[in-house]
């Protein structure tokens, strides 16, 4: 099954309520001081990606939807940089698909790794789910399982 993009939308769009991976695409204008997993560790200005799955009640729909509300607690380290994109972030989503798969064809298009393990705590195979590529737009075929 192929990628299914999803605008910025507090709903989660079209997405359906099944299992599967999903990409954050998020912009940041100005640099990030992170409080966690590394306290201390600041992302530069550019284009972040966060691979993330979604295998719970409401699968894609629910947990992309979650990840684009401005009005959520901070859960995961991702809702640092989901956050400080605010509404600029986009969503692509993978039904049935594998996070560390799209992660590491993302990473093999030239995406940098820029906080080690980063959203991939519970992940023995990645070394982060979050990457850094510059040069991306949403719609960019790199970003495509």
């Amino acid at each position: 099954m192929t990628a299914v993009e999803v605008l910025a939308t507090a709903d989660g769009g079209d997405l359906p309520a099944v299992s599967g991976a999903y990409l954050l695409w998020l912009p940041l204008g100005r640099p990030l001081d992170l409080s966690a997993p590394k306290p201390g560790a600041r992302l530069a200005a550019g284009v972040y990606l966060y691979v993330g799955s979604a295998n719970g009640p409401g699968g894609l729909r629910a947990r992309v939807a979650r990840h684009l509300r401005a009005d959520k607690r901070p859960r995961w380290h991702v809702d640092q940089v989901t956050l400080a994109a605010g509404t600029t972030a986009r969503a692509l989503a993978w039904p049935g698909g594998s996070e560390c798969a799209w992660r590491e064809a993302v990473q093999g298009a030239g995406a940098s790794v820029p906080v080690p393990r980063f959203g991939a705590s519970d992940c023995r195979a990645c070394p982060a789910h979050l990457l850094r590529l510059d040069d991306a737009e949403p719609d960019d075929p790199r970003l495509r399982p």
